[in-house]
């Protein structure tokens, strides 16, 4: 067994970590939880693509998407087609990297509620860290509608809030909201930083000022405030990771060690 000190895993990552990078780094090592990672690259990687996954959810927020429900969604005809069901499927002949990039370039000519919002957040993220090539390998038939995702991007689900990170999705329940509105019987967000959240619909907003948006859609005279719950999810980073590997999506290149298998993020860090 080696240990690694802290400072070693600073020293290893320090040339590439972003702030956003480094401030989930030290608060994965704060955290009581033990995380393991096959090598430290992997590390890199989830901290890489938690960082593109915030970067995306501003640039939508500023790209002009809008709010609708199901029934009302509006897509770029030249690389979408809108489904009955208010989806959007990929024109044949379109790259899939040109298509999730477009509603980011052309964002007014789109219209959609906060679960598609949040898989093409992800979808953005997930382009921008393995790159077009490999998005455009695996990503062949899109299909945005809802929580609808294609296979290569598994969501990983925890019940626990306190365990939340920047990049981490998590969901703000509306329990009295209006059955005649019952796009508002909560809000999908991404962690953008401590108490800072953006919702399809809502904006960038804090925890209190999401609430506030959906307590205004509740029945009238209602005393139950709506809520973050416990529900954190996330993108499967060691699946995705293997992605980005050419000719072998089944291996992640390890440039540290062959047989490398855990690295925690805690006060040492062990690498077996």
């Amino acid at each position: 067994m080696i240990v690694i000190s802290d400072s070693d895993v600073e020293q290893v990552n320090k040339v590439t970590l972003s702030d956003i990078e480094r401030e989930i780094l030290q608060k994965k090592k704060a955290s009581p939880v033990i995380y393991r990672y096959d090598s430290p690259e992997a590390l890199e990687f989830e901290l890489k693509t938690r960082s593109k996954i915030v970067k995306s959810a501003t640039d939508l927020d500023a790209s002009g998407v809008r709010f609708a429900t199901f029934k009302d969604s509006q897509c770029n005809k030249r690389y979408w087609s809108r489904t009955k069901n208010g989806g959007f499927g990929l024109k044949s002949g379109v790259l899939p990297s040109d298509g999730i990039n477009d509603i980011f370039k052309n964002g007014y000519r789109y219209a959609f509620e906060c679960a598609t919002a949040v898989v093409i957040i992800l979808y953005k993220a997930v382009l921008d860290v393995i790159h077009k090539e490999a998005f455009n390998t695996y990503f062949t038939e899109l299909f945005l509608w809802g929580w609808n995702v294609d296979s290569n991007l598994r969501l990983i689900s925890v019940n626990n809030k306190n365990e939340a990170y920047l990049g981490d999705i998590l969901y703000f329940e509306n329990p009295d909201y209006l059955p005649e509105t019952p796009e508002w019987q909560g809000e999908n967000t991404v962690m953008l930083a401590n108490d800072q959240y953006y919702g399809h619909g809502i904006g960038i907003e804090t925890s209190e000022g999401i609430i506030s948006a959906l307590n205004s859609k509740r029945k009238p005279g209602s005393m139950t405030s709506a809520y973050l719950s416990e529900r954190v999810l996330h993108p499967d980073f060691q699946s995705l990771q293997k992605l980005t590997v050419r000719g072998n999506p089944l291996a992640a290149q390890n440039k540290y060690s062959v047989n490398a298998i855990v690295a925690r993020v805690g006060a040492n860090t062990y690498i077996y």
